[in-house]
């Protein structure tokens, strides 16, 4: 889970360096981070009812050759534009086969007869904690041999092929197997999946899932670019730096996010919605005053409104959830998530009519 986490967000503190230094336009690096949203949908839909009739191992063994091959292609990317949409693509599949099928092997494996001491909780926290440490220090990595390195189109790609490749040995003699079907039945109606029709999936969980990587999109896809011609030359260090800030926040007030969680209210979610809508607002005010500290600050609140959001999110599922709709109901979930990272295209899109202070305030309001 962490090398697929790597894998899939190394890209996006890049984003700065292949519009200022290869030229292309901001349009057209928000459709490279977007492109892996289509990969990442069919990952999360498919890869958890397919894992339910094959097992948990054999699917994250498929996302982890699917993140190499998606990283290998990227670093192909001189060759031109085709690369970096097929990589994208590639890396979220890979991802949506490490949210559903890993979150949910997690899960399973943190309880008995695996865990034993493990609470109700750990299972999410542990699937989050991973796969956000795989975000950010991938994320840090990329963005660093970009900035100070050799060959900044290729080398920043390397460091997670050489500790990727090693799982491929790992995983298939050491991975404990925690699904074994017994139920028999086809893909084709593992598909459906009735937990997702759930009173409180579609009242709670439902609305605040865009929010989740929509309030990530802003902080480290739409701030840096705000800020580009303030931080001139160190435009991709400060990419870097907030995409690694905001989800190291993340990761570290997710402890807090179970603390929150409760039963019989949504008050987790809450919380995180309201951390979400001040760091849009915070946005706006970055749009207008182009200030690199504030900046800084607005993605800190978005980062703990993402970690908030996706561990609540998580624990409500397992709750929602059977057994045999799990790995299927994590899918619907996190494509529900993932839908926010397609709003920096559209944001940039509609830049056209209005300004990102207008938009950014606009997100707020619908928050």
């Amino acid at each position: 889970m962490f090398c697929i986490g790597w894998g899939g967000n190394q890209f996006t503190p890049l984003l700065v360096m292949y519009r200022e230094r290869v030229g292309y336009s901001t349009i057209a690096v928000d459709i490279f981070l977007a492109a892996y949203v289509f990969g990442l949908v069919p990952g999360l839909l498919v890869g958890g009812p397919l894992s339910d009739l094959r097992g948990r191992k054999p699917l994250l063994i498929a996302g982890v050759i699917a993140s190499m091959i998606g990283v290998f292609v990227l670093a192909l990317g001189p060759t031109g534009a085709w690369a970096l949409i097929v990589g994208r693509l590639l890396c979220g599949l890979s991802v949506g086969i490490g949210m559903a099928v890993g979150t949910s092997w997690i899960k399973e494996l943190s309880q008995a007869p695996h865990d034993l001491l493990a609470d109700a909780g750990s299972g999410a926290r542990r699937a989050a904690l991973s796969l956000t440490l795989g975000f950010a220090i991938g994320a840090g990595v990329a963005g660093s041999l970009a900035q100070w390195g050799p060959w900044h189109l290729v080398l920043p790609y390397i460091p997670h092929l050489l500790i990727t490749a090693p799982l491929l040995v790992l995983l298939p003699r050491l991975g404990v197997e925690t699904r074994f079907d017994t139920l028999g039945g086809s893909l084709r109606s593992r598909l459906r999946v009735p937990a997702a029709g759930h009173r409180r999936f579609i009242r709670v969980v439902l609305p605040m899932a865009p929010w989740v990587f929509t309030s990530a999109g802003i902080a480290y896809a739409i701030i840096p670019q705000l800020e580009s011609e303030r931080t001139g030359s160190n435009a991709l260090l400060y990419a870097t730096a907030l995409t690694v800030t905001a989800l190291l926040t993340g990761a570290l007030i997710q402890p807090i996010a179970r603390r929150l969680d409760d039963v019989s209210s949504a008050r987790a979610i809450v919380v995180s919605m309201v951390l979400m809508t001040l760091g849009a607002a915070g946005a706006a005010v970055v749009a207008h005053l182009r200030n690199p500290v504030l900046g800084f600050l607005v993605a800190l609140t978005l980062g703990a409104a993402y970690g908030i959001a996706v561990v609540s999110g998580l624990l409500e599922i397992q709750r929602i959830a059977t057994p045999d709709e799990l790995a299927g109901l994590n899918g619907v979930y996190y494509s529900l998530a993932y839908a926010g990272f397609l709003i920096p295209s559209v944001l940039a899109a509609l830049n056209e009519w209005l300004s990102y202070t207008a938009l950014l305030g606009i997100v707020a309001l619908i928050g």
